[in-house]
């Protein structure tokens, strides 16, 4: 009778060995994680930590120099977040701080509860000359390229302005107007100035693709301004353009021929502005001898002739 009840009563805990190991006599296989501490620990069910009741807060006491601040904090928190919260009483920067927990520097991303902190333990805070080092190099650096694009954007702005002039000059060129030549050379000589800024700033990144762009649109404007200072130089072809200013804005009459002759009252000689056009060989034509025509007139003079028989 004994011994079958004891096969009874241990009856009901195989079976429930059985089940718990999945319905075999094989235990269930068991998911690991690599924790940031670089311990290898069962893995987490998210559903488990949703279901179950966080674990209270612990006190830990912080060493800053000669003073001590308690702390309330979750052990499954970082260290991370520890630095945040030492970052008020401290007054120091959480990028600058190093923790020591049992004469070990800590990782900013490692669990409390992982690295074995529990409650009333105590964590020693030093100041990392480093990660100070590089943080305030990081801050300059930024500021420094918070500058460049703030001078970037006002070199910007006094392009746009320079651009409107360029547009304007080159409209009233390409109309065929002319502009005066110390406009052209002042304005190629503004632009020359905003490229010198330009190639003093010194930048990385995204700000030095800003300069870049800009560079580009000043030699741009430039070369537009060298093509319209020579076309402003060349004389103009049109001869209406030509007789304005030539007459500086007055019409010229048209030339007519006269068409009334202008007669000699003493000689009796015709003086005419229309020319007659002669053959390569024009026929000789005769002209009579004033001694004739004077002999006509006057009387015959006599001679003393002898008469012979």
């Amino acid at each position: 009778m004994m011994r079958m009840k004891t096969k009874a009563t241990a009856l009901p805990t195989a079976t429930h060995g059985r089940s718990a190991s999945g319905g075999g006599g094989e235990p269930a296989a068991r998911e690991w994680e690599l924790r940031p501490g670089g311990m290898l620990v069962q893995k987490r069910n998210p559903d488990s930590d949703r279901i179950s009741i966080p674990p209270p807060n612990i006190r830990v006491r912080v060493k800053y120099g000669s003073v001590y601040h308690e702390i309330h904090i979750n052990p499954q928190a970082t260290f991370g977040e520890l630095k945040k919260m030492l970052t008020g009483p401290t007054g120091l920067h959480h990028q600058d701080q190093k923790l020591l927990y049992k004469d070990k520097a800590r990782d900013s991303k490692a669990f409390l509860d992982m690295a074995g902190v529990k409650d009333k333990s105590k964590i020693v805070l030093i100041e990392d000359e480093l990660s100070q080092e590089k943080r305030l190099l990081e801050m300059r650096k930024n500021a420094k390229m918070e500058k460049a694009s703030k001078s970037i954007s006002e070199i910007s702005l006094e392009i746009d302005r320079l651009a409107g002039r360029v547009s304007a000059l080159e409209s009233i060129i390409s109309k065929g107007g002319r502009v005066g030549e110390k406009d052209l050379v002042t304005l190629i000589e503004l632009l020359m100035n905003q490229l010198l800024k330009l190639d003093a700033i010194m930048a990385d990144g995204d700000v030095k693709l800003q300069r870049k762009l800009q560079v580009k649109r000043v030699q741009k404007y430039v070369e537009t301004l060298d093509i319209l200072k020579i076309k402003n130089s060349m004389p103009s072809n049109d001869g209406v353009q030509a007789q304005h200013r030539h007459t500086n804005g007055q019409k010229l009459a048209p030339i007519q021929e006269p068409q009334q002759s202008r007669h000699s009252g003493s000689d009796g000689v015709v003086v005419t502005t229309k020319w007659e056009t002669f053959d390569s060989s024009p026929a000789s034509v005769p002209v009579p001898s004033t001694s004739t025509s004077k002999a006509n007139n006057s009387v015959q003079p006599k001679f003393p002739w002898e008469f012979f028989d």
